[in-house]
């Protein structure tokens, strides 16, 4: 009996790379992760992925069906070229299908890893699950909240792209229209990334330090590079004052930018994903963004949605690079 075929799948943050070997049932056989270097060059960047998916090649059993790519950042889907990427700007314009389909010889497919990860949850997580449960999910918004904050949209089964590929990037929707709304990394202001991503509430956690609102904070006596997303929610869980105005900050921001999603797009369902999200979901706080959602929003059918963390959890990227794999090889049988 030949060995089945395997995908690899690569999920590519604005702190993590991670490789994965994934079969066609969704489950994840090898896997593996480097924190993403920082201040690196581009060809530095594309040698570490290319080590990393080189190994990945490597420890497969079986043939490889194709390679599945989803990073961080705006990407043209027919040629898999990253379109100015805030948090990884290094590889404005690298095209990676032809780059990697010359070096691996397999075919490959590369998307917003949060369109993928929206892909996943559809196929093998959260999606899968309320279907198994008696209510299938028509249409799935998938959020990521993590180092910044993007989204995916999962209509009927297949990733809603937009004209050039583009949809989705609720990170840079305007949740703050004063005067004193913060620099968001792609350069303006105001946006949701700007104040509920991981790296957004590290920012505003220093400056409201540095403005001397941290008294008797147990986050003032860390060093300024001790300051993170998590540290401002472990400070949170122990009913902290500075950290909790922050996560409200952060919160009241997701709950306003979500709440734009269900008027634009109708969802049936909205996932939460990424880093911030696990904080979320410590704190009790998902249950409180649906809350403050459901008061602005203007009719009961719109109402009509499910709002959960994701169920692949920090796998939904890698599970969803996989699953472009198979949809696109399933769609080129004759």
């Amino acid at each position: 009996m030949s060995t089945p075929p395997v995908a690899v799948a690569l999920d590519w943050g604005g702190t993590w790379i991670r490789v994965a070997l994934i079969n066609q049932q969704g489950e994840i056989l090898w896997q593996t992760r480097e924190a993403n270097p920082k201040g690196r060059t581009r060809e530095e960047y594309l040698n570490n992925a290319a080590r990393m998916l080189t190994t990945a090649v490597q420890q497969a059993c079986g043939p490889v069906a194709g390679i599945g790519a989803g990073v961080a950042g705006p990407v043209e889907p027919s040629r898999g070229t990253f379109h100015q990427p805030p948090n990884l700007m290094v590889l404005d314009g690298v095209s990676f299908k032809s780059l990697w389909e010359n070096l691996f010889r397999v075919p490959v497919w590369v998307g917003n890893d949060a369109n993928l990860a929206a892909l996943g949850e559809h196929t093998f997580g959260s999606a899968k699950e309320s279907a198994e449960n008696g209510h299938p999910i028509k249409t799935l918004f998938y959020v990521t909240v993590s180092t910044g904050v993007g989204g995916g949209l999962v209509d009927k089964g297949s990733v809603f792209l937009g004209a050039n590929g583009l949809t989705s990037e609720i990170g840079h929707t305007v949740v703050d229209t004063t005067t004193s709304a913060l620099l968001c990394p792609c350069g303006q202001i105001g946006c949701l990334e700007a104040m509920a991503s991981g790296t957004g509430i590290e920012r505003i956690t220093r400056a409201k330090i540095s403005s001397g609102e941290a008294s008797g904070s147990i986050l003032e006596s860390l060093d300024k590079n001790e300051i993170s997303s998590e540290a401002v929610f472990d400070a949170a869980e122990k009913k902290d004052p500075l950290a909790l105005s922050t996560v409200e900050i952060a919160v009241s921001a997701l709950a306003n930018g979500l709440t734009n999603v269900v008027h634009l797009l109708n969802p049936d369902m909205i996932v939460l994903g990424g880093g911030v999200t696990t904080g979320l979901v410590n704190l009790d706080l998902i249950r409180d963004i649906k809350k403050r959602m459901l008061n602005r929003i203007m009719s009961d059918l719109h109402k009509d949605f499910q709002l959960t963390a994701a169920k692949l959890g920090d796998s939904a990227g890698l599970v969803g690079a996989a699953s472009l794999v198979w949809q696109k090889l399933e769609e080129e049988k004759p």
